[in-house]
């Protein structure tokens, strides 16, 4: 139900959101103080404690009880050295691709940047083609 979508120097994310089959628009990313760029793919509730989690410090010993449940989310965090994501742990995975996406869109959106669509576009086709894609986009340059 979201595509995020990383292109080496712009992350993008769609706007879409469920409640209960019901399409509603939120936002998924934003650009913290350190100038980091920070977003989420999953339930939005426990998407948001994650952001939360990593904006306050990211401190192991206060890894959010939601991420240990089936109803985690993925934090993608973007910077001037490349891209990681936390998932079940409090650990980061670094990425060393090009491009990258992250999400249900994430097929038509990889396809999208392998085709030389930046982030922003690839969120729009994969927001085209994957029907729990869409209501917008945000996005950051690093």
């Amino acid at each position: 139900m979201t595509i995020i979508a990383w292109d080496g120097k712009t992350l993008a994310a769609d706007k879409r959101a469920d409640v209960g089959g019901t399409a509603l628009t939120t936002t998924k990313i934003r650009r913290l103080e350190s100038g980091e760029i920070v977003a989420f793919t999953g339930n939005a509730s426990t998407g948001r404690i994650l952001l939360d989690w990593y904006a306050n410090g990211a401190e192991a010993e206060e890894w959010p009880e939601s991420q240990r449940s089936d109803d985690w989310a993925r934090l993608i965090v973007a910077s001037k050295d490349g891209i990681c994501f936390y998932e079940s742990y409090p650990v980061a995975v670094h990425c060393q691709d090009k491009f990258t996406a992250f999400g249900s869109g994430r097929d038509v959106a990889l396809g999208a940047l392998a085709m030389g669509a930046d982030a922003i576009k690839a969120v729009e086709i994969a927001s085209l083609y994957q029907s729990d894609c869409g209501n917008g986009c945000d996005y950051y340059e690093v």
